[in-house]
């Protein structure tokens, strides 16, 4: 499986990741998301915004441009998943029921 980097923006309040998005949609940006925030980075703030970690330097510099305020930038790795629906040659469905 391929990894993707992702970079994902913390922020010191919900608030705040909602403008952040509002702006980059405005200045062009289609690739970001607001996601929970990874607990690995944080229990602020709940919601953090993602990108493609190549963007991020763009982001950031949109970010700045727009007068947004965030606590700070991190670079996550995320491991692909398979498609919805598929599996592997000998993997199980299993139906949840027991």
């Amino acid at each position: 499986m391929a990894e993707t980097e992702y970079g994902v923006v913390l922020f010191h309040s919900t608030q705040g990741a909602i403008k952040a998005e509002r702006a980059l949609v405005r200045a062009g940006f289609s690739s970001i998301k607001l996601i929970p925030t990874p607990r690995q980075l944080s229990s602020d703030c709940g919601t953090a915004l993602r990108s493609a970690w190549a963007d991020m330097e763009a982001v950031v510099a949109a970010l700045q441009k727009a007068h947004v305020e965030y606590e700070s930038v991190h670079k996550l790795e995320a491991v692909e998943q398979p498609e919805r629906g598929t599996h592997q040659q000998g993997e199980r469905k299993e139906s949840g029921r027991g």
